[in-house]
C-alpha cells in the first residue's frame, strides 16, 4: 500500500472537517471516525481479496457468496424494516441469475480476481434498489388510497391497483442507472475505467469491461426492484 499517498490524500478529508467545525455543522466527529473507518475498512479489504484470490476451487466461492447475501439481507431489513427473509430471497434470486447469466456465457470466468469483484458488485447494487423499492411502494401505498377507495367503488380488480403501485415503486427505483446510462462517458469518467485507466490498461479495454458492468447494473436492478416489490406485496398481503 501507498502510505505517503494515503496520507497527503486526507487533507481532503481535513478541509471539510475545518469548514464543519467553522460554520458549526457538527458533523466533525462522525466526518473523521467514519473516514478512518473506511480507511480501516478498505486495508482489510485489501489483505482478504488478497487471499481469496489464491482460491482456485469455485466450489469455494458458494460460502463467500452466501455470507455477502445473508449480511446485505440484514442490511436491507435494518435499512427498510421490512422482512429479513423476503429481502433475502430478493437478493439471492437476483444475483443467482445476473451471475449464472455472465458465466453461462461467458462473459465472466471463473477466476476468482474477476469472479468475486463481480459478484459483490452485483449484491451491491441489488441491496441499494431493493432498499429504494420498497421505500418507493410502502410510501406508494400510504398516499394512494384514494386509488385504491375508486378501484373498489368501481368494481374493479384490486390488484390492478396495486399493479400501479408496483410499476411506479419499480419506474422509481430504476430511475439513476437510467440517468447514469444517458451520461456515462459524456459528463464523467466511470469508476470502472478510471481504475483501469490509473492501472495503465488501454482504454478500448477499459470502456469494453465498463460497458459489460452497465449492461449487468441494467438487469441486476430490475429484478432486485421486481422481487423486491413482489415479496413486499405478497407479504402484506397485498394480493
Amino acid at each position: 500500500m501507498n502510505f505517503p499517498l494515503i496520507a497527503l490524500s486526507f487533507i481532503l478529508i481535513i478541509i471539510p472537517l475545518v469548514i464543519s467545525y467553522n460554520y458549526k455543522l457538527g458533523i466533525e466527529k462522525s466526518l473523521f471516525f467514519n473516514s478512518v473507518r473506511a480507511f480501516l475498512q478498505l486495508t482489510a479489504l485489501g489483505f482478504i481479496l488478497g487471499f481469496l484470490f489464491k482460491i482456485t476451487n469455485p466450489l469455494f466461492y458458494i460460502p463467500i457468496i452466501f455470507s455477502m447475501l445473508l449480511y446485505s439481507a440484514y442490511i436491507a431489513k435494518k435499512r427498510t424494516g421490512f422482512s429479513y427473509k423476503n429481502a433475502f430471497y430478493s437478493l439471492t434470486l437476483s444475483t443467482i441469475i445476473i451471475l449464472t447469466t455472465l458465466i453461462v456465457f461467458r462473459i465472466i470466468s471463473l477466476k476468482p480476481s474477476e469472479f468475486l469483484p463481480i459478484a459483490g458488485m452485483i449484491i451491491g447494487n441489488a441491496l441499494n434498489t431493493y432498499t429504494i423499492t420498497i421505500e418507493r411502494i410502502r410510501r406508494e401505498l400510504e398516499l394512494q388510497k384514494e386509488l385504491i377507495e375508486a378501484f373498489i367503488a368501481i368494481g374493479s380488480n384490486i390488484r390492478e391497483a396495486y399493479k400501479i403501485m408496483q410499476k411506479n415503486a419499480v419506474k422509481a427505483a430504476l430511475i439513476p442507472v437510467n440517468n447514469m446510462l444517458q451520461t456515462i462517458g459524456v459528463v464523467a469518467i466511470p469508476g470502472i475505467t478510471t481504475g483501469m485507466l490509473l492501472a495503465g490498461a488501454d482504454p478500448l479495454k477499459a470502456v469494453s469491461y465498463q460497458i459489460v458492468i452497465i449492461y449487468m447494473l441494467v438487469s441486476i436492478n430490475l429484478f432486485s426492484a421486481l422481487f423486491g416489490s413482489l415479496f413486499f406485496i405478497k407479504e402484506k398481503k397485498i394480493i
